[in-house]
């Protein structure tokens, strides 16, 4: 028997506005906002607004129609963030290394030569994720 979702978890509580977040992009089936703990420059997660504990919960139609929004967020962190690059990670139950049991993608811009920070590092200055997103907003209104 697979994990129960728990809806009391930080990143339901920022699709039902209890928990702030710095928002970038929002549509009828996803929600973009930056990592308070970025691993890199314009560090953002994409979560669907279904509840999904992971990508082995989301229905397959589900999951289809949430893709072309994180596919979106990741072209415009990428132009926005003028980096050579992207990663793109997903990490599924704890032994996978998920740590917010809500299915979310990792949008990571990344330059050559230039190492991601280790993970729970420092929480960002507000100031900085306003900007960073800010960056990336822009850049998805030209796209």
């Amino acid at each position: 028997m697979s994990p129960v979702y728990d809806s009391n978890n930080i990143f339901a509580k920022i699709l039902r506005g209890e928990a702030p977040c710095t928002r970038v992009y929002e549509d009828e089936v996803a929600l973009a906002f930056m990592d308070i703990m970025p691993r890199a420059e314009g560090h953002l997660l994409v979560i669907p607004k279904a509840p999904a504990r992971n990508i082995l919960d989301l229905a397959p139609a589900a999951l289809a129609r949430f893709m072309p929004s994180v596919q979106k967020v990741a072209i415009a962190a990428k132009a926005a963030m003028a980096a050579d690059g992207l990663s793109i990670m997903q990490f599924n139950e704890s032994a996978g290394g998920q740590v917010v049991f809500h299915l979310h993608f990792h949008i990571l811009p990344r330059w050559t030569g230039v190492e991601l920070r280790p993970p729970g590092g420092p929480i960002e200055k507000s100031g900085k994720l306003a900007a960073n997103a800010a960056k990336i907003a822009a850049a998805l209104k030209e796209s």
